[in-house]
């Protein structure tokens, strides 16, 4: 299990992840050692296609401390790396389909990179997000209610 750098907690609230993928990002130096002190926020960026790339979009990476004329913009467009063949995918799945690029966890991999967990995206409805919360709840109460029953 990783652990995340920053994560989009309310992705899974607001969207349908119907499928995700692994990304790589071009960071400068400056944003790299910012992300190895922990700080950084994905919670309302979103991937665009642009061209044909696909670029990470208001996430906020905060100016390294100890940097100082050559430090970098927080939060600049940052080009996503994938393999051809998935951006194609991508770009048809926004362009024709109408989905969403959204961001869902940003995190070191095991050879010490940062990826970008990018999920394809359909947004919910305000019903869908109601029934979430609902099966949320059940399931914290029914957690509590097992918990309670075993008879001690």
């Amino acid at each position: 299990m990783v652990k995340p750098i920053a994560e989009n907690r309310r992705a899974r609230f607001d969207y349908f992840i119907e499928e995700t993928f692994e990304a790589g990002i071009m960071l400068t130096g400056t944003e790299v050692k910012s992300l190895r002190t922990g700080r950084a926020n994905i919670a309302e960026s979103y991937a665009s296609v642009e061209g044909r790339e696909i670029v990470l979009i208001n996430a906020d990476i905060p100016p390294y401390g100890h940097a100082n004329r050559f430090n970098h913009e927080p939060r600049r467009h940052r080009k996503l790396l994938l393999h051809r063949r998935q951006i194609d995918k991508l770009i048809g799945a926004v362009q024709r389909e109408g989905r969403t690029l959204i961001p869902i966890k940003l995190y070191w991999n095991d050879k010490g990179l940062a990826k970008l967990e990018v999920g394809l995206a359909k947004g919910k409805k305000l019903h869908d997000k109601r029934e979430t919360e609902a099966n949320r709840d059940w399931q914290r109460d029914k957690a509590r209610l097992m918990k309670g029953d075993r008879g001690d």
